[in-house]
């Protein structure tokens, strides 16, 4: 059991404790389910939107930001017009939209660290293809659970029997195939991530319940490239460990109430929950280009305090 106290594995490895947690309590607490959601939000959920901007407003991608103004400042314009004009003319498909993005960013993550810690190219292979064909399959079973309601509480018995079990499979051959590692644990919970559509009769816990993990995974590896920062020259001495948690927490804290008035009687206050849902959009889309390790500066000034 020495291998989950380790801070890596239980934060961005296999975080599979937050997704327990907030399991045990939607189900053995249902009284709790609004308190649930907003402490969530608040805690992990938000934060780690909100880690968004000081990771990107900062002194060493300044010159890049403005060699990149029409991906970096242009399209994220285009991107917050596109959210007004969505939510409030073809709300529908729009959170349609912004759910397939959720999907898309957090297989992206969970591709990403698996790739980060896995070195042999069969092994990484392998769990790419079972993380993205498990989170393609989990997004067509929320589409036709929440959007078009082919599948019905009558047949979540049969699906989850068939789901777990074929899960079961896999995982049995993936363990005899490359053994037992934090790497296997990894790919494990990259295919998890979105399990609870299975189940879950409430949208928002199917967005929010798994996918504990991924933020757990973001602010962990978020938090440790800034404190990497703090240490370089242009950085140091400016308290900027502290600036970042400071807007972290007013960030959350500002968006979380946006959030929780989605379910207010009054119209303008629900509506207001467009600006936290912009919020995530760009973050998103701002992630996209910040972790593409393509890029020679996103490889000097992220990826290398990552492999530090």
């Amino acid at each position: 059991m020495s291998i989950f106290l380790k801070k890596e594995v239980f934060f961005v490895k296999f975080p599979i404790f937050f997704p327990i947690i907030y399991g045990f309590i939607l189900f053995g607490f249902p009284s709790f389910e609004t308190q649930l959601i907003f402490i969530t939000i608040l805690l992990l959920a938000e934060t780690h939107f909100g880690a968004t901007w000081p990771f990107f407003i900062n002194k060493v991608n300044y010159n890049y930001i403005n060699e990149n103004k029409i991906y970096l400042i242009l399209f994220p314009i285009f991107l917050i017009i596109f959210c007004i004009i969505g939510f409030f003319y073809f709300q529908n498909l729009f959170l349609l939209i912004f759910f397939a993005a959720n999907v898309y960013h957090v297989t992206r993550q969970s591709y990403g660290v698996m790739n980060l810690y896995t070195k042999n190219l069969t092994e990484k292979r392998n769990y790419a293809n079972l993380i993205y064909i498990f989170n393609i399959i989990f997004f067509t079973i929320a589409f036709f659970r929440f959007y078009i309601p082919l599948i019905t509480s009558e047949h979540l018995l049969i699906l989850n029997i068939l789901v777990i079990s074929i899960l079961i499979l896999i995982f049995i051959f993936q363990f005899r195939k490359f053994g037992f590692s934090e790497n296997f644990l990894t790919m494990i919970a990259g295919v998890l991530i979105f399990f609870p559509v299975c189940f879950v009769s409430n949208p928002v816990h199917a967005i929010i319940m798994g996918v504990t993990m991924h933020y757990s995974q973001y602010l962990f590896l978020t938090s440790k490239v800034i404190k990497k920062r703090s240490e370089t020259s242009i950085n140091k001495n400016n308290n900027y460990f502290k600036r970042f948690i400071v807007i972290l927490i007013f960030y959350s804290l500002v968006m979380s109430i946006l959030s929780i008035f989605g379910k207010n009687e009054s119209e303008f206050l629900r509506n207001l929950i467009f600006i936290p849902i912009t919020g995530q959009m760009l973050h998103f889309y701002l992630d996209s280009q910040l972790w593409k390790f393509s890029e020679s500066h996103n490889r000097e000034n992220i990826l290398k305090h990552l492999l530090n």
